[in-house]
C-alpha cells in the first residue's frame, strides 16, 4: 500500500485496543506545559507536521504517548538519527533536550483506540506497514487515513502501534475531541523534569544506553 487510494473508498473494520483506567504513559513536552495538554494547533493538511496530526480540515487537539520512558525518548530523540562512525553511538544534540522535561501521565477513564500493533490491525483499515513507516512527504496521507479511521470509527479515542524506534513497544496518538479535557492526570517524575539539566542528561543517557544513544552533554 503506497496511499494512492482515497481512504474514503474503503469499509473498514478496526481492530479495537481496550486501554483500562490507570494505564500509565509517557511523554517528552516542553517544560512550560504540563504533562496532560493536549497540542491545539493543527497543521496543514499537505505540508509539515507529524503522522497523524490534526489539519485544517479534521482539526482536533492531539497528544503522543509512549508505554514507557525509553520508548518516549526514543519517539522524540532518534529520528533520522544516525550512527556516528567513530563512537557507533547515535549522538543526540543538546538542543534537543534543552527545556524539555519526560512526565508520566496516567489515564482516568477507559478508552478505546484502534489497534495499529499487527498486520491483522492494519489489514483490519486497509492498510500496511506503509502507514506506520512512510516518512516526509507521507505525513499528508497518513494524517487523511487518520482522519478516515475516526470517520469510520466515531467511538475511537485515539490510535496505537508498534514504535519504529524501540520494538516492540508501543506508541500512540489520543484525540482530545474523543477523550476531553479530565480523560488524563499527569505525574511529574522528579529526575526527568529538566532533561537539559546534568541530572537530567545522566537519566536520559541511562534509559537510551541500551539504544547505543547518548545526549551530548555541553559540560563534556
Amino acid at each position: 500500500m503506497t496511499g494512492n487510494v482515497s481512504p474514503a473508498l474503503y469499509a473498514m473494520r478496526p481492530n479495537i485496543y481496550e486501554l483500562p483506567a490507570g494505564t500509565t504513559w509517557w511523554r517528552v513536552h516542553n517544560k512550560t506545559r504540563s504533562p496532560e495538554q493536549f497540542n491545539p494547533v493543527s497543521v496543514d493538511a499537505h505540508f509539515g507536521g507529524n503522522r497523524f496530526d490534526g489539519t485544517s480540515y479534521d482539526p482536533y487537539p492531539y497528544l503522543y504517548l509512549a508505554s514507557d520512558p525509553t520508548t518516549a525518548l526514543a519517539e522524540t530523540l532518534l529520528r533520522s538519527l544516525d550512527f556516528d562512525t567513530e563512537s557507533g553511538m547515535r549522538l543526540v544534540p543538546y538542543a534537543a533536550v534543552a527545556r524539555k522535561s519526560l512526565s508520566m501521565v496516567r489515564a482516568r477513564c477507559d478508552q478505546q483506540l484502534i489497534s495499529l500493533v499487527s498486520e491483522e490491525d492494519l489489514a483490519a483499515v486497509c492498510q500496511d506497514s506503509w502507514l506506520l513507516e512512510t516518512d516526509g512527504d507521507g505525513y499528508a496521507k497518513t494524517r487523511r487515513w487518520a482522519s478516515e479511521m475516526r470517520a469510520q470509527a466515531p467511538g475511537a479515542a485515539g490510535l496505537i502501534w508498534q514504535s519504529r524506534r524501540h520494538r516492540p513497544r508501543l506508541a500512540s496518538v489520543l484525540f482530545h475531541d474523543r477523550c476531553g479535557d479530565e480523560s488524563l492526570t499527569g505525574v511529574p517524575v522528579p529526575e526527568f523534569q529538566d532533561l537539559g539539566s546534568p541530572t537530567g542528561i545522566a537519566a536520559v543517557n541511562r534509559l537510551l544506553a541500551p539504544l547505543r544513544a547518548a545526549v551530548v552533554s555541553p559540560w563534556s
